[in-house]
């Protein structure tokens, strides 16, 4: 009797998961919007330049010969040069280095010459024990040993994450804007909810002051950093060189990665309206469908999740035929994705790295007309890439 009972739990799993599975999928081939276009797999050569980097996170280019700035996400920030890794810089804060959180993205001030200014965002704990992402400035030192004089100039609130969805990406726009993309901390609701940071992209002055033409300046009960609201965990974002605007994507559930231009004010969705589904495969419960009333639509959506990561355009005369485009990293297909533009218009997608076999954390250009990608994992690697000939 035990036996027959085992097997007949047995069969009952195994229906459960077919039917998930049916109407996941079955839900997909029915979602309206700009889905992603078939793609085409290309070689590309690939050299590493360094493989003794800790789950390594972000990257930034240093002006003149002074190098590469990266984030390790335990908590470190390493200096290649000329192919030399550094010793960790000191003066970084501490960080909540636990689940997805660490120290995370990596950004120059606009005035990097004049005053060297270095932005990091990390995952802070608070005093309820939750931790929530921080945003700090330092000067970092002509010797690029040490950040001095750091501070924070915004912090998540409330804090609310244990582990999860933190972000975060930082870009300055052409007006000095500084704009920082959160996380839900894995807390689907507060996207939606103005009183609070989470999933939320918010806009700064360089000093951490809100801009007075803030979308919600001085409105009773909404916090006025908020740029747009309705995001999940955005892992990349950039400015389109050509035309000006903010480029921003999200990790969706399972299913339904999306890019977004986000503007001031809007809701872009999460979670009343996703191409995606739980982990489980069933539904969202707040979500309406793949649109909801008063939403954005994603500029566009993998309806099957690549667990993009890192963002940037090229323009670069070094390779033409890469001109126009911009890159994203692939955590879970590892893979680097190059979406072709016409403007701000999607209209070709390409995979290269087919065969690299590691998750794609993030990718630059960089000043020589390179691709730099850094993979995730604890010996994570710097790689350069060109295309094969």
């Amino acid at each position: 009797m035990n036996l027959l009972l085992i097997e007949m739990c047995r069969c009952l799993r195994r229906v459960a998961t077919i039917f998930a599975l049916v109407m996941f999928w079955g839900g997909l081939s029915h979602a309206a919007g700009p889905v992603s276009l078939a793609f085409e797999e290309r070689a590309a050569q690939v050299e590493t330049l360094t493989s003794g980097l800790e789950n390594p996170w972000s990257m930034a280019f240093l002006p003149g010969n002074e190098g590469l700035l990266i984030t390790e996400r335990g908590g470190r920030l390493r200096v290649w040069q000329d192919g030399e890794l550094s010793e960790p810089v000191a003066g970084v804060p501490q960080v909540y280095a636990r689940g997805q959180g660490g120290l995370l993205d990596v950004a120059l001030s606009p005035e990097f010459a004049q005053n060297r200014r270095v932005y990091l965002a990390y995952a802070e704990q608070g005093n309820n024990g939750a931790a929530g992402t921080a945003v700090g400035v330092g000067r970092l030192s002509s010797d690029r040993k040490s950040i001095n004089d750091f501070r924070v100039i915004f912090r998540q609130e409330p804090k609310l994450s244990s582990g999860q969805h933190f972000g975060v990406r930082l870009v300055f726009d052409r007006e000095g804007f500084l704009f920082i993309a959160l996380g839900e901390n894995n807390q689907r609701p507060t996207s939606q909810d103005l009183k609070k940071l989470q999933g939320k992209l918010v806009r700064l002055n360089a000093d951490g002051s809100v801009p007075k033409d803030n979308p919600f300046s001085g409105k009773s009960g909404v916090r006025p950093e908020i740029w747009s609201y309705g995001h999940r965990n955005p892992q990349g974002a950039a400015l389109n060189p050509w035309t000006g605007r903010l480029w921003v994507h999200e990790h969706g559930p399972r299913g339904g990665d999306e890019i977004n231009l986000p503007e001031a004010g809007k809701n872009y969705g999460w979670p009343l309206a996703t191409h995606g589904r739980n982990y489980s495969g069933l539904a969202i419960p707040e979500a309406q469908g793949d649109s909801a009333e008063g939403t954005e639509p994603p500029h566009y959506v993998w309806l099957k999740s690549p667990a993009i990561s890192g963002m940037a355009f090229y323009n670069h005369e070094r390779y033409p035929a890469w001109r126009n485009s911009v890159f994203i990293g692939a955590l879970k297909d590892r893979q680097l994705i190059r979406l072709e533009l016409d403007g701000d218009k999607i209209v070709r997608e390409e995979r290269l790295l087919s065969d690299l076999g590691e998750r794609v954390r993030d990718v630059r250009s960089g000043p020589d007309g390179y691709l730099y990608v850094l993979t995730d994992s604890s010996k994570g690697s710097l790689l350069r890439v060109s295309p094969s000939p």
